[in-house]
């Protein structure tokens, strides 16, 4: 009998789930809705001619980590990592900036009064950040290969990021930055685990951006999958299962919202409920810049960060993203920024750079937050409109109409918090798998969540390959 399967989106996720059957030896379609494949990983010139703008992600740590993406030869597909000289700057109100650099002693050393804690309690994940990530980018339902390791990352990652056990500024507000990658209050439960990955990544395998663009993250996903025989459809939307014929296995990366809408009768009347149950996240609010000049930083650590995370101390970071958690739009958002253009000079024209910002907002905000980003901004780089030539702005609206995944802006594939921490999309024990033969989901909305890693999508054809092709 014919082995067939179809992948409905072709974002990381999708692009991963299509290379692990193939790679089975299955025969694999993809269809994208867009007309550019990639969904969270595309780049496009924005603003002006000759500026390219990452869509949605630009900063990679868990793309260079990836346990998948290290199984295959990307770097013969045309992707290249490039590593900035400080992973992530954080500039505080007196000049200075706190760096997140590869070297733990170097990092642990600006931090003060912090520093032994932080290389008592980063430490130890960072130097097996390889064996944690077997575990963590994983579904939580399965047996750990390190149970001890996980239950030592497992104690720190269930607390608040307020609790993680420092007392000083420079290291709270690093902490801050990093947790708030969870669109979370910064009290909330495990949003110390956030924290935890990101620094740990940061001294295992850095914080890189994809030379040329994240756009070149997808061609090479997208290169590997047809050298293995594999399709792919774009500009072509899938909104009936009728649309895909009868292949063993539909693969969806996409929201849960689109899977019961496109699967609709397929699914039982009780899984389709729960997925309409699947609670979104906040979304984002976007401004992408071209500049005449590199922002004018007061720190020079932020002259040579690929991120900055704008918001001061840990207290007013925190303040801001328990705004946005009850409805309403801080007057000073956290903001996260990339500088792509100062690593890879093929992002801008000669002598001019790009930059990449958002700030958190609630789901489906129309508020234009503009004003509010450029003041964080130069609040710590002065002089920094003068050298604006232009700006490209989305709303957390026009996120979603760039990516129907991102439902109200939400770029993370639903909430984090409370049970969905765990449940994604539902409570099961293969949440890839739902209750009709033949259908999975591959998206960020299932284990091990948001991030470009591929993760969701490698899992996912496991369960195929174990429910719809007998794979052993």
């Amino acid at each position: 009998m014919a082995r067939d399967a179809i992948v409905v989106g072709s974002g990381p996720n999708g692009l991963s789930a299509a290379i692990a059957l193939a790679r089975a030896g299955v025969k694999v379609r993809v269809y994208e809705a867009e007309k550019t494949i990639g969904g969270g990983t595309r780049s496009a010139e924005l603003t002006l001619p000759g500026f390219v703008h990452d869509v949605c992600s630009a900063i990679h740590p868990m793309g260079a980590a990836s346990p998948f993406f290290n199984q295959l030869s990307l770097s013969e597909q045309g992707l290249f990592w490039i590593y900035p000289d400080v992973d992530v700057a954080h500039p505080l109100d007196d000049g200075t900036a706190v760096a997140l650099v590869r070297s733990i002693d170097e990092t642990a050393d600006r931090l003060g009064v912090d520093g032994p804690a932080y290389k008592r309690i980063v430490g130890p994940f960072a130097a097996r950040f390889r064996e944690l990530l077997d575990d963590v980018l994983g579904p939580m339902t399965r047996i750990p290969r390190h149970p001890l390791l996980l239950a030592r990352f497992g104690m720190r990652a269930a607390l608040p990021s307020s609790r993680l056990g420092f007392q000083g500024e420079r290291a709270r507000a690093l902490v801050a930055g990093m947790a708030a990658h969870s669109f979370l209050p910064l009290d909330a439960p495990f949003t110390a685990s956030f924290a935890l990955i990101f620094a740990a990544s940061a001294h295992a395998s850095g914080w890189p951006l994809a030379q040329g663009g994240s756009q070149r993250i997808a061609d090479a996903l997208a290169a590997t999958l047809r050298a293995l025989g594999g399709e792919i459809v774009a500009g072509e939307r899938i909104d009936s299962i009728a649309q895909l014929g009868d292949p063993r296995a539909m693969l969806f990366d996409t929201s849960p919202a689109s899977l019961e809408r496109i699967a609709g009768d397929r699914l039982p009347p009780r899984y389709r409920r729960k997925l309409k149950r699947f609670r979104l996240g906040p979304g984002v609010f976007k401004l992408d810049y071209a500049l005449s000049a590199p922002v004018p930083w007061r720190a020079p650590e932020c002259r040579r960060a690929g991120t900055v995370h704008l918001g001061g101390r840990f207290d007013e970071i925190a303040a801001g993203e328990a705004e946005v958690a009850r409805g309403g739009h801080p007057e000073r958002p956290f903001v996260l920024v990339a500088q792509q253009s100062l690593f890879d000079p093929s992002r801008a024209p000669a002598g001019k750079h790009t930059l990449w910002t958002y700030c958190h907002v609630p789901n489906g905000s129309t508020v234009d937050m503009s004003a509010r980003i450029e003041k964080q901004i130069e609040r710590f780089a002065p002089g920094f409109s003068e050298v604006v030539l232009a700006r490209s702005v989305s709303t957390s609206r026009d996120v979603e109409a760039h990516n129907a995944n991102c439902a109200g802006g939400d770029i993370a594939g639903g909430a984090s918090d409370g049970l969905q921490f765990f449940a994604r999309p539902v409570m099961a024990l293969d949440p890839y798998a739902t209750p009709a033969r033949g259908i999975y989901l591959c998206s960020s909305s299932t284990p091990p969540g948001a991030g470009v890693h591929g993760m969701c999508g490698f899992h996912a054809a496991q369960s195929a390959l174990q429910h719809s092709f007998q794979a052993r």
